[in-house]
C-alpha cells in the first residue's frame, strides 16, 4: 500500500488551527507507536546521566499542561489535570525529575487526558484568538506559537526516547 505524505486538517477545528493541530497529534502518534510493548523496566532505566524514558514521557506530559493553562488559557490548572502530576517538572539541580515505578499505560493515560484537555480548548478556538497575544510578564505569546513550540519540544523527546529505545533493546 502507497503511503501519502499530507498534511490534513483535525475534522471540528477552524481548518488553519486544525492543521497545525493534525502535526502535534502526529508527533504524538509516532511515539507511542514506537513505545508499544515497552515494559517497566526499560521506562525506568536511565543510560549514563541521561533521563528515563518514563520521565521524559511525563515531562512531555507536565509541559503541554503548563503551556495550555500558563500561556494559552492565563488560569489555574485543572485540578484533575493537576492530580496527574504529583512531582515538579524538576529536581533541585534543576535536571527533569526521575519519574519511575509507572507502567506504559500509567503514562499514555496522562498523555491522553493531557492532549483531550488541550485539544478541547482550541475546538471553538477562531483565527482572531489563535494570533492573539498572550501578555504575559516575561514575554507576550499566541496560542498559535504554543502549538509550534510544543511540536517541536515533544518531536525532540520523542528523538531522545527513540534513540534511549534503541540503546535499551541492545
Amino acid at each position: 500500500m502507497r503511503k501519502s505524505l499530507q498534511v490534513s486538517a483535525l475534522p471540528g477545528y477552524e481548518e488553519e488551527i486544525g492543521r497545525w493541530l493534525w502535526c502535534l497529534e502526529d508527533v504524538r502518534r509516532t511515539l507511542i507507536n514506537a513505545l508499544s510493548g515497552t515494559n517497566e523496566n526499560v521506562l525506568d532505566a536511565k543510560i549514563d546521566d541521561r533521563q528515563s524514558i518514563g520521565s521524559l514521557l511525563y515531562h512531555i506530559a507536565l509541559i503541554e499542561a503548563d503551556w495550555l493553562y500558563e500561556e494559552v488559557l492565563c488560569t489555574d490548572w485543572d485540578p484533575d489535570i493537576l492530580l496527574l502530576f504529583p512531582q515538579d517538572c524538576r529536581a533541585e539541580d534543576g535536571s527533569l525529575s526521575h519519574v519511575e515505578g509507572q507502567s506504559l499505560e500509567e503514562h499514555l493515560h496522562r498523555l491522553s487526558k493531557v492532549r483531550e484537555v488541550f485539544l478541547s480548548h482550541f475546538r471553538y478556538m477562531d483565527l482572531e484568538d489563535w494570533r492573539t497575544p498572550r501578555i504575559l510578564e516575561p514575554y507576550d505569546v499566541t496560542p498559535e506559537w504554543v502549538v509550534y513550540h510544543l511540536i517541536e519540544h515533544e518531536a525532540h523527546h520523542r528523538g531522545q526516547i527513540l534513540q534511549l529505545l534503541k540503546q535499551l533493546q541492545r
